[in-house]
């Protein structure tokens, strides 16, 4: 199986085609299944997270693909009630996928929340708003991120959900410059202000949702509907895919379907061996068009420092 990859400052290679695992259902072994057949169809990338609840059926699907540990690239993430605790949390997730080492771990979000509040997941305070740790510095949680590379138990570090304020909070005081910062990044979010500081600090971008969440209407766009025609692309999904391969930026489609996990991969290359400068161009300018639009936005209570975010109150 063809792949592509993206150099990362770090002096990995990352696999640019990932399998997500964020699976809101309770029958977490579907997970291990979705893994398992994405690893022998040709992925060799799995994004994973703590947050998730699911790692350790991932790491059962990572076994029984039969697929050798070091050709698979994991990644995992921090979730914010452990922004205290980046060790014992990596540890634990290390166990739960039952592996040695990380290739990538990233801060989730730029949020840190009461490790000792109400619930171990989403704290919150009486009056319903999130119990943030307000006195943790983000500056001290990529300080244990960089220790974790230093003691070989992660390759790389990076962050997730960081607007460029927010990265501006730590790049001063970095050792290491985070590889990837992982975003919601598709058609109607491209946030092509922020790729292009990322580009200028040499931090890949990664897309989550690159299609949309569930019933979203990327599917049915008509500009990427009209090029997925034009370049004779099975489906408007491979162009939804594509045009963010085209702009080096790392996708992590999700799905539980077999056949849906194989045409991810496939029409994603398809399409990104296809498209234009003038199909990008013409993609490029569908959300300034009046169809901007987010899908993941957690209501923190915080300024995170983003576009088209609603302000806290």
């Amino acid at each position: 199986m063809p792949s592509h990859h993206i150099a990362l400052h770090s002096g990995q290679t990352i696999p640019a085609i990932a399998l997500g695992t964020w699976q809101p259902k309770p029958n977490t072994s579907e997970i291990t299944r979705a893994v398992e057949h994405g690893l022998k169809v040709g992925y060799r990338h799995i994004d994973c997270a703590w947050f998730y609840g699911n790692e350790k059926e991932v790491g059962d699907g990572l076994r029984a693909s039969g697929v050798p540990r070091e050709e698979v690239f994991v990644t995992s993430k921090v979730w914010g009630t452990h922004h205290r605790r980046v060790e014992e949390s990596l540890d634990q997730t290390l166990t739960n996928l039952g592996t040695t080492y990380l290739d990538l771990y990233l801060i989730h979000w730029p949020v840190a929340l009461n490790p000792n509040g109400n619930h171990p997941l989403m704290p919150v305070l009486p009056n319903g708003n999130f119990d943030i740790d307000e006195s943790q510095d983000s500056r001290d949680t990529w300080k244990a991120m960089e220790a974790m590379v230093k003691k070989g138990k992660v390759k790389a570090i990076g962050t997730s959900n960081f607007s460029q304020m927010m990265l501006e909070k730590i790049l001063p005081t970095a050792e290491i410059i985070p590889a990837v910062n992982q975003l919601e990044l598709h058609l109607y979010n491209p946030q092509l202000k922020l790729l292009d500081y990322l580009k200028s600090k040499k931090i890949v971008p990664q897309a989550y949702s690159p299609l949309g969440s569930t019933d979203a209407p990327l599917l049915t766009d008509k500009s990427a509907t009209e090029i997925a025609k034009k370049r004779g692309l099975k489906s408007t999904s491979d162009v939804l895919l594509g045009y963010l391969l085209k702009k080096d930026i790392v996708v992590l489609p999700k799905s539980m379907s077999p056949s849906r996990i194989e045409s991810n991969l496939t029409g994603a290359l398809e399409a990104y061996h296809a498209l234009t400068p003038g199909d990008l161009e013409i993609l490029d300018g569908v959300a300034a068009s009046g169809k901007q639009k987010r899908f993941i936005m957690p209501y923190w209570g915080i300024d995170l420092g983003f576009d088209n975010w609603p302000a806290p109150t």
